[in-house]
């Protein structure tokens, strides 16, 4: 194991200890952001943001029953069971390949995407994202990294939520056009439950969400989920004064997806392309400005230099968002600035709203 490598399951089995949720809301994103840390060349920082982030966690919840194959529905959504689903899907990844595992439960666990404003869905993407970092050899020789997989894929069971609405994206609109053609809600200062509950009546939304094409071609299907990808970041940078926290989300929701698709079986590739279009359609509608702001200029900016500012913000939200923001320039032609102008800008919503 490289020195990399053991810096992240270090900081997963620490962070293991600790619920994934404090404060009786708010996630814990320590899982994700050592995750991107490390992946952008920024491990030697993850022990010491640690010691400062696990002051506000708290303990693991107790549990209440086992969770089994026979009995599993009946506690999908129980958020109280979130330590019964850990356990089950430890068991689970204890006897079966982890792509196994994923291809069984991806489809179970997908509509609910909206559950915890789409944090453990966003926490699978990047416990996927680092077992494929290993390879195909990795294959049950990563405890850590198969432990915080169960871990998310547990959270996510019992966050799961279903939209108000179901989206069936059947268009011909690209992902920044349909984007774009989003109304608000009426009242944006709220939870991401009540904001979820005004979308059916919010003209206009429904019609703007099933705009977008939906290709039917596996590598058309992921050329479709990088640009939103895409759309979501840019659209940041203009609008993500409306809520600088909670915008994020609208691309790193997708992102998640994105990146899980590789282990995936192609057949779910739709699916999920559609899923993830209806969290960023929910989140931007929710939480977008209703006008525009010019972002920071990141013309005379590297990547590596927004992703270290982002560690020294020290935000675990500017840190996911700017891991996407430099995904985002990295598969443009020519990179791409406004990429890294939305993760500055985030920089500075995000402290103001700290």
């Amino acid at each position: 194991m490289d020195t990399t490598s053991g810096t992240l399951d270090e900081a997963l089995l620490r962070l293991h200890t600790s619920g994934p949720e404090f404060k009786g809301y708010l996630s814990n994103h320590g899982p994700m952001a050592v995750e991107a840390m490390v992946r952008n060349g920024r491990a030697h920082t993850v022990h010491r943001w640690l010691d400062s982030y696990e002051n506000k966690l708290e303990g693991v919840p107790r549990a209440h029953g086992r969770i089994t194959d026979a009995n599993w529905r009946e506690a999908l959504g129980d958020s109280s069971r979130v330590a019964d689903w850990t356990a089950y899907f430890t068991g689970q990844v204890a006897e079966r390949p982890w792509r196994a595992l994923l291809a069984e439960w991806w489809p179970r666990l997908l509509p609910g995407i909206a559950g915890a404003a789409t944090h453990p869905a966003i926490r699978v993407g990047h416990a996927v994202r680092s077992l494929l970092s290993e390879g195909e050899d990795a294959e049950g020789e990563d405890t850590a990294r198969l432990a915080e997989f169960a871990h998310a894929l547990g959270y996510w069971a019992a966050r799961h939520l279903l939209l108000p609405v179901a989206v069936h994206p059947a268009g011909r609109a690209t992902p920044s056009e349909a984007l774009a053609a989003l109304p608000r809600i009426a009242e944006q200062h709220v939870t991401p439950v009540t904001g979820y509950a005004h979308l059916p009546a919010t003209p206009g939304w429904l019609s703007a969400t099933e705009s977008l094409h939906l290709p039917d071609d596996p590598e058309a299907i992921r050329e479709g989920l990088t640009a939103l990808v895409r759309a979501a970041t840019l659209n940041y940078a203009d609008y993500g004064h409306g809520n600088g926290i909670m915008l994020v989300h609208a691309a790193t929701a997708p992102n998640a997806v994105l990146r899980t698709l590789p282990a995936l079986p192609r057949e779910l590739w739709a699916r999920s392309f559609a899923v993830a279009w209806a969290a960023t359609s929910a989140i931007t509608a929710i939480y977008a400005a209703d006008t525009p702001l010019p972002a920071p200029d990141a013309a005379s900016i590297t990547p590596e230099e927004v992703f270290e500012r982002a560690v020294a913000n020290g935000n675990e939200h500017a840190i996911k968002f700017a891991d996407t923001a430099l995904d985002v320039a990295a598969t443009s032609e020519d990179g791409d600035t406004r990429a890294l102008s939305a993760a500055l800008n985030a920089l500075t919503l995000i402290d103001e709203d700290d």
